[in-house]
């Protein structure tokens, strides 16, 4: 009987050895769990171990400083954690090796040997267990602080990643992780620019724990989809999400039935042919666990509209919108608004805002709403009126989608990568940065008062609404943008030039679409002495970015307020230019008149427009605001009148004029339109020196 007893312990116990499968953390220092206080309890291995379960076995053999490259300062394959390794004959191996090779005694000196190395490491845990399945992770995100980010460590880093996808591509039978792209837009959990803390830790603990076991929660979907939506039509649409990996994906929509296989880290998408404009589809995404179904789904011209307050402005607060709201039922227009969980106004937020938002938890939770009275008054103004534009002269649904926080400067709204690339400046120091207005960094200051946290995050920082408002779109097939912001970067044009071109770059890339139309609202009129410039340089701005246009509305400002109300005009001005570009209604003129060339001739300066048709002034009084400057560079104002659809500009006290500007004053009164009644834009020229 003892013997019996012995025999079933025996093979219990082999059954349960047998039953436990080990895993090998291979790297450095973030591997080891360095600057987490309890890292035996809190590195990310650690915590792999809890998500695993007893059915697994987790070792940790991380080491500091190690290097991938075996003539690097501290060779991983020389190293007793190597060996330790080696001997816990792993069944799966996780490697996160390079960061350390990005040390300038590394890779200038060895960077043609990376590949070769990073094969014989492979080799050597596959030599002990052929069956042995090789996860390798792209590298963690090294933070601007860090004090070798200029000096090459960003583009080392870059140059590593890609070698590692030349590995991943090439190794047989190796599996991409990827600990980059998740935390990169997390360096609050970077304390010192390296090493992740311990909810980092966790964070690449789950992407270890999905990759290994397949389970990345089942079918979900960005936010962005939900009854009521509309999707974008007459073009192919790409529909993709999360479910687990390997499943089985099937879409269907409008008598189309597509599938797909997740892949191996959870993401699918799938291609559809172009939709027609109709009612009532029903979308249908299904795994063979779970299935979503999306009603009364539309198909139409989808724009995104976004920026700072004055994109946010709601219909209920412009001027005469009371008549527009009590009629604002249309089941063929629909909004998507995306709302700040918390505003930037006079306020110091709570704990458990700015854990929230540290988390990219800024907006709350939202889903389509069809264009109706109780929607339509807490929507943009501007986005309302140029959807309801759109829809009248397309007779095609209208989707809209608006994520504008009010205070937001443009830095904000551009991916990280980007900034780290073109402009590293605006990331350091953020506090005391001469590149941030002082309006905008006092008042995170103030919203952020109550924190000790050093690495507290807040809306208005570089890149953070890109990471918490456009990154959770996941690429939804837009027509295009509609963008009203600059009154928090209007101290400093010529670093917003720069930026403005970015976030255009930025967006586009997103949304993998070049030529993605950009239609932008150029500052109003008001009592801020920065604004005639940066006008002017708005303008400039249409000639240096392709596929754009931009809604002049220095008519429609206010002196003393930010906020002006008449939203009506604007809305309009940017529907004619989708209209006139985007749809090709060639007789809606886009613009008021922009200008073009000055001809300067003895005392008198000539000037040519373009959308020049019947010159006029707003009020049939004489052209107000054109000044003139000679070579003293001192301007006078001028008489201007219009002759054939140009303007001639004189004045007593400049005899040989040099200069020339049209509305120039923060708050102008300028009066030159066109046939639509648009108004002209702020300019300055200069004579040429041929």
């Amino acid at each position: 009987m003892k013997k019996i007893i012995l025999l079933v312990i025996a093979t219990l116990f082999c059954l349960n050895t047998e039953s436990v499968t080990k895993v090998a953390c291979v790297g450095n220092s973030i591997t080891y769990g360095m600057c987490i206080s309890n890292r035996e309890h809190d590195s990310y291995p650690a915590q792999l171990q809890r998500m695993l379960g007893e059915k697994y076995e987790v070792g940790n053999f991380g080491k500091s400083g190690a290097t991938l490259l075996r003539k690097g300062h501290r060779p991983y394959n020389t190293q007793i954690e190597y060996k330790k390794a080696i001997d816990f004959k792993p069944d799966i191996v996780v490697i996160h090796l390079g960061i350390n090779d990005t040390d300038p005694r590394n890779w200038p000196n060895y960077r043609d040997e990376f590949i070769n190395d990073y094969y014989a490491l492979l080799d050597t845990f596959r030599a002990i267990n052929k069956k042995c399945r090789i996860l390798i992770a792209k590298m963690t995100p090294i933070g601007h602080q860090h004090h070798r980010f200029d000096s090459g460590t960003r583009v080392w880093h870059d140059e590593i990643q890609e070698a590692i996808l030349t590995i991943t591509k090439n190794y047989k039978d190796v599996q991409l992780i990827d600990f980059y792209e998740p935390l990169l837009p997390l360096p609050n959990l970077f304390p010192d620019a390296l090493h992740p803390n311990e909810a980092g830790a966790e964070i690449l603990a789950k992407i270890v724990y999905q990759n290994i076991t397949g389970n990345f929660g089942g079918l979900k979907m960005s936010d962005i989809y939900s009854d009521n939506m509309i999707l974008q039509y007459n073009q192919p649409i790409t529909i993709s999400g999360i479910a687990n990996a390997n499943e089985k994906v099937t879409v269907e929509i409008a008598n189309q039935r597509q599938k797909t296989t997740t892949a191996t880290n959870g993401k699918w998408s799938i291609t559809l042919k172009p939709l027609k404009a109709s009612e009532n589809y029903t979308l249908k995404i299904a795994t063979s666990k779970k299935t979503l179904i999306f009603k009364n789904v539309l198909a139409g011209e989808v724009w995104l509209c976004s920026g700072q307050s004055n994109m946010e402005f709601q219909l209920s607060r412009s001027i005469n919108s009371e008549n527009e709201i009590a009629n604002a039922m249309n089941p063929n227009i629909r909004f998507f608004n995306m709302k700040a969980r918390w505003h930037t106004d006079i306020n110091e937020w709570d704990a458990a805002a700015l854990d929230s938002i540290n988390q990219l938890k800024y907006f709350a939770k939202n889903t389509w709403e069809i264009c109706q009275s109780t929607s339509a008054q807490n929507f943009s103004a501007v986005a309302y009126y140029f959807g309801k534009v759109l829809h009248d002269s397309l007779n095609v649904p209208i989707g809209l989608i608006c994520n504008a926080v009010g205070g937001s400067p443009i830095e904000s709204w551009i991916d990280r990568r980007t900034i780290e690339e073109h402009f590293p400046a605006l990331l350091r120091n953020w506090s005391n940065n001469d590149f941030i207005q002082d309006w905008v960094r006092e008042r995170a200051a103030l919203n952020i008062k109550k924190t000790d946290d050093k690495l507290q995050r807040h809306p208005y920082h570089p890149c953070y609404l890109y990471e918490s408002a456009i990154a959770p779109l996941e690429k939804f097939p837009i027509k295009g943008v509609i963008w009203y912001q600059g009154e928090s970067n209007a101290h400093n044009h010529e670093s917003h030039t720069k930026l403005f071109k970015m976030l255009v770059d930025s967006w586009r890339n997103n949304w993998g679409n070049d030529e993605m139309p950009f239609y932008y609202v150029q500052l109003s009129s008001l009592n801020r002495p920065s604004w005639t410039w940066f006008r002017n340089s708005q303008r400039l701005l249409l000639n240096e970015i392709p596929f754009t246009g931009m809604a002049v509305c220095t008519d429609c400002g206010d002196s003393l307020d930010v906020h002006p109300r008449q939203k009506k005009e604007v809305g309009d001005r940017l529907a004619a230019w989708a209209l006139n570009k985007t749809y090709k209604y060639k007789k809606i003129t886009p613009s008021g008149p922009l200008f073009k060339e000055a001809k300067f001739s003895n005392s008198e300066v000539i000037i040519s427009f373009e959308y020049d048709e019947n010159l006029h002034t707003s009020d049939n009084a004489p052209l107000r605001t054109f000044e003139l400057a000679g070579e003293n560079g001192i301007f006078y104002p001028a008489e201007a009148i219009i002759s054939r659809n140009k303007v001639k500009v004189k004045s007593k006290k400049v005899k040989k004029p040099k200069f020339v500007r049209y509305a120039w004053q923060p708050y102008t009164r300028a009066n030159l339109v066109n046939d639509s009644g648009f108004p002209a834009s702020t300019f300055r020229a200069e004579k040429s020196e041929n």
